[in-house]
């Protein structure tokens, strides 16, 4: 029989494990339970991956996110390991087959999300089958105290039913010790072996920036770090317009949101992953299996939802273990927008009922029906109609969705999407006789980019209402275009499905609900007030403070984040300061931002170090605002 060490080296082409790993695996393989967290990039999936290649039978994944599960099964395959993927995609038929190549083809994993277990089809085949282990990833959505509760985790008990002789390991990166607890209870793993290791990483230090100028002081960090870097916003739109910024001012970079297609994914994800532009501007879709060991710094400019995310989106800096940073950008008017931001689009009860109700409405269900068939869906159109806010709507029909009232399938793959096939000359010379599609193809140009070079994913709805016409009015005009060979159009019907999980009740359906809804609404403020605790204690270390919140009580001041350095500086660094400033000031007159830029001190001491020196008549300030030399 081959050893985990032999099946490692094999198929991830390592030969040591990274602590606690093989523990951890050795646990699996003697059929106890298990609870693993891991800090990300701690290599979680193997931990259930590799013994699964040493046991006899099939493992259960069990992973929220399809994105997520694609990726796995792919990066399986990819190494001639049997997996399969039950997803929406898939027919009645073919989840048959699925099944069967699990009993009888020697397939190894089944993944699928927690959604698709409630069918009682699936549960009646899941007991058919021959499994060793069940795994359940992200665990932390099992409890109503975690940072992404989802109701439909507290349904994976039954597993224990279907297959009371398989063994589980729950994993997660990111759990408070309530968190952990609650993980037990819900699986019914009391006994589980805990294997945890500390959020500590010595080799990334933690800063969080005051500034005026945060776009300002994003060019003097980048004009420093000259390295890989990953930049996270908290909107689609400021990806776009960040990563613009950021080329007008020659820096090579990428931007990557959810609502790019898997063309422009991969296309970002490959041009950062080799360098070819080394900085990645993303909203927090941009995580899954970032495995980039040479980046040097994480930088938000932008305030997290809570300090789970933080952590695990700042921990992707330094996994090779050198130097690295996480920077956090801020002022006053940052934390005042993201409060209001969170108080303008939260979800109450009370606009969850209207939701609810639009949403019947727009389908034509009578109370007390239940539609069998599933809707397309478009969140713009939608908000359109009933004159909603976009995100605020967005946000109670994910609640809808997480409380299963019904099931939003975001990853059904039609999305409209066209490239033009003529040159700009042509195109220019082709609209002197065909004016009448003048704005239209004048709109595509100013909105979206690349549209001679690939396919690029649209919005006829977006365009229509620029336009001011009607959405098939849009469509019938690309068509004409794509019949007269000046575009290929790719037209599809929606973005996603929406299928209807429960009788329609109305108010009834919501009021069960209710508690659920306000009780995760307060806890998603207390998150986020925790974040902005975190960022304007600049009396306790950054690291002890983020240690603290997940109970490593002994932690002991790091020494290099922007706490401790201020803690640090004494009068000789001041003077050190001073000096190089009046060094350059000798050449020509400079702004605070420049000397920011030049010096490798931070703008706090260097403001600091230029307050001492004004008081002291050393330097003056000119009429255009920058330093010079008193004499």
């Amino acid at each position: 029989m081959k050893t985990p060490q032999e099946i490692l080296k094999k198929y991830w082409n390592h030969s040591h494990f990274r602590p606690p790993q093989e523990a951890i695996i050795n646990n699996v393989l003697k059929g106890n339970d298990t609870m693993v967290l891991l800090p990300t990039s701690g290599g979680k999936s193997i931990c259930y991956q590799i013994p699964t290649l040493l046991l006899n039978g099939v493992c259960i994944v069990i992973s929220p996110l399809i994105a997520l599960i694609k990726d796995q099964v792919n990066g399986l395959i990819e190494k001639n390991i049997k997996a399969i993927a039950l997803t929406s995609e898939l027919s009645q038929d073919e989840i048959v087959i699925a099944f069967d190549n699990l009993q009888f083809g020697n397939f190894q994993f089944l993944y699928l999300s927690p959604e698709k277990l409630q069918s009682k089809f699936i549960q009646e085949k899941i007991k058919q089958l021959n499994v060793s282990l069940i795994a359940i990833d992200e665990a932390h959505c099992i409890s109503e105290w975690g940072h992404d509760f989802r109701p439909s985790y507290l349904e994976l008990k039954i597993l224990r039913d279907l297959q009371p002789s398989a063994s589980i390991i729950a994993l997660t990166a990111t759990a408070t010790q309530k968190v952990l607890d609650d993980i037990q209870l819900q699986l019914q793993i009391e006994n589980a072996t805990l294997f945890k290791k500390s959020f500590q990483r010595k080799n990334l230090a933690f800063h969080v920036i005051t500034t005026e100028d945060i776009y300002g002081k994003l060019l003097q960090i980048l004009t420093k770090l000259k390295a890989s870097v990953i930049i996270y916003t908290n909107s689609r739109k400021h990806t776009k317009e960040v990563s613009h910024f950021l080329k007008q001012h020659h820096f090579k970079s990428s931007y990557y949101h959810g609502g790019l297609s898997t063309v422009e994914k991969n296309e970002a994800f490959n041009n950062w992953i080799s360098d070819k532009t080394p900085i990645m501007v993303a909203t927090n879709a941009f995580g899954m299996g970032i495995d980039k060991t040479n980046v040097r710094a994480v930088i938000h400019i932008n305030i997290p939802n809570s300090l789970e995310n933080f952590i695990q989106e700042a921990g992707r800096a330094g996994r090779d273990g050198k130097d690295s940073y996480s920077l956090l950008l801020k002022n006053k008017s940052s934390i005042f927008e993201t409060e209001n931001k969170f108080n303008s689009n939260v979800a109450t009860t009370k606009f969850i009922k209207v939701i609810y109700f639009n949403l019947n409405q727009f389908y034509a269900v009578s109370r007390g029906e239940l539609p069998l068939q599933s809707f397309n869906f478009s969140l713009h159109e939608f908000c359109s109609i009933y004159q909603l806010n976009l995100l605020q709507t967005y946000n109670a029909i994910k609640i809808l969705e997480r409380e299963n009232i019904i099931l939003l399938d975001e990853n059904y793959n039609k999305k409209s999407s066209l490239k033009f096939l003529i040159s700009n000359q042509k195109l220019f010379n082709y609209l002197e006789n065909n004016t009448s599609k003048t704005n239209l193809i004048q709109l595509i140009l100013r909105s979206y980019g690349g549209v001679f070079e690939h396919f690029t994913v649209i919005n006829e709805f977006i365009i229509a209402k620029k336009l001011d016409v009607h959405k098939n009015d849009v469509i019938k005009t690309l068509k004409e275009l794509h019949s007269q060979g000046i575009l290929q159009y790719l037209h599809a019907d929606t973005t996603s499905k929406l299928t209807f999980l429960k009788v329609r009740e109305d108010a009834y359906t919501i009021n069960g609900i209710s508690k659920n809804i306000e009780r995760q609404n307060s806890l998603k403020q207390q998150k986020l007030r925790s974040v902005i605790d975190f960022i304007e204690n600049n009396k306790i270390c950054r690291p002890v403070q983020l240690l603290h919140y997940f109970n490593e009580k002994d932690a002991v001041p790091c020494g290099k984040c922007d706490v401790c350095m201020a803690k640090n500086l004494k009068t000789t660094a001041i003077k050190t300061i001073a000096s190089q400033i009046l060094n350059l000031l000798k050449e020509k007159p400079l702004t605070s931002m420049e000397l920011s830029t030049i010096l490798s001190f931070s703008e706090k001491e260097i403001l600091n170090s230029l307050k001492i020196l004004l008081e002291k008549n050393k330097i003056t300030i000119t009429s255009q605002n920058k330093f010079k030399l008193h004499f």
